[in-house]
C-alpha cells in the first residue's frame, strides 16, 4: 500500500509492503507529519518556531521537541564545524535543514512500533527505507539527472534499513545557508546525496556537506557509516570509496 499527502508544503510519501498495511497506520503517520509541520514550519503564524522567533517564549518555556530540535541541532554544528547552523543573521532560527529528517526518523520509529518490518517513507528526496519492498528485495533508488527536467536517473541505489538524502540547488532553487562564509551556498556543486545509517542523520550531514562545497563530499568520505555521491556544474560525479556497493552494475553517468 502507497499514499501520498501534501503536508510541510512538499509531498509526503509512505510506502507499506507488509500486510500489517492499514488505513489507521498511514493516518497515524500522516498525523505525525502533520504535528510536525504545526509545530516548527517557519511560514506559519501559529507554530512554536514562529512565536520563539518573535520573542514569544522563553527557552525555558520550549516544548520538549523543540529543545530536543535545539540541542540536535548544537551538535551538528559542533560535528561540522559550523557548517551546520539553525541561526541566521537576523538571529531568527529555521530548523527546517534538520526537522524534515528528524520527522521522518520518528515517523519510523512509529512504524516499527506498530509491528511493521518493510516500509519507506519520503518528504522531497528524503528517505528512510526499512526492511525490503513488495518484491522482496532492498529498495531501489535513484538519484536524479540535476541538469535534466526529464528526471533521469543517473545512479540507482539498492537500500534496506538506511537513509538517504540530496541537497541541492535544482530542484528548490539557491535555499541552503552557508553559515561560515555567511551567504547562500552557491558554489560548484549542484547536487549532493548522502546514505547514513538513518534519515536524521543522512539529511543532517547532506545539508552540512552540500555547503561546504567541492570538501563536502570529503567531509563525508571521513565519516564512519555514510557514502556520498557529488555532481558539479560541469556534470562531473565524485562519489566517496564505497559508495558504489549499493549500486547497479551497468548504470548511466552524467
Amino acid at each position: 500500500m502507497k499514499q501520498t499527502r501534501f503536508i510541510m508544503g512538499m509531498p509526503v510519501v509512505v510506502e507499506i509492503a507488509d500486510r500489517e498495511g492499514t488505513q489507521e497506520l498511514f493516518e497515524e503517520v500522516f498525523a505525525y507529519f502533520s504535528y510536525v509541520d504545526e509545530k516548527f514550519s517557519t511560514y506559519k503564524d501559529t507554530s512554536e518556531i514562529t512565536a520563539i522567533n518573535r520573542g514569544l517564549v522563553k527557552e525555558a518555556e520550549y516544548s520538549s521537541d523543540m529543545k530536543q530540535v535545539f540541542t540536535l541541532a548544537e551538535e551538528t554544528k559542533r560535528a561540522t564545524n559550523g557548517y551546520f547552523d539553525i541561526s541566521n543573521p537576523s538571529g531568527s532560527y529555521d530548523p527546517s535543514g534538520l526537522v524534515k529528517g528528524w520527522a521522518i526518523y520518528y515517523a519510523a520509529q512509529l512504524l516499527r512500533n506498530r509491528g511493521v518490518s518493510n516500509f519507506y517513507i519520503e518528504i522531497a528526496g528524503d528517505i528512510e527505507v526499512v526492511g525490503h519492498s513488495s518484491s522482496g528485495k532492498p529498495w531501489s533508488i535513484g538519484v536524479q539527472n540535476p541538469f535534466d527536467k526529464k528526471r533521469e536517473v543517473v545512479k540507482v541505489m539498492h537500500l534496506s534499513d538506511k537513509g538517504i538524502a540530496t541537497s541541492g540547488l535544482y530542484a528548490r532553487g539557491q535555499h541552503i545557508y552557508n553559515p561560515i562564509e555567511n551567504k547562500v551556498a552557491d558554489g560548484d556543486m549542484v547536487s549532493l546525496t548522502v546514505i547514513g545509517p538513518n534519515i536524521y542523520e543522512a539529511d543532517r550531514f547532506a545539508t552540512a556537506a552540500f555547503a561546504m562545497g567541492r570538501k563536502g563530499i570529503e567531509f563525508i568520505e571521513d565519516l564512519d557509516g555514510f557514502e556520498g555521491y557529488a555532481i558539479d556544474k560541469g556534470g562531473i560525479a565524485t562519489f566517496t570509496s564505497g559508495f558504489n556497493n549499493y549500486t547497479k552494475e551497468q548504470e548511466l553517468y552524467v
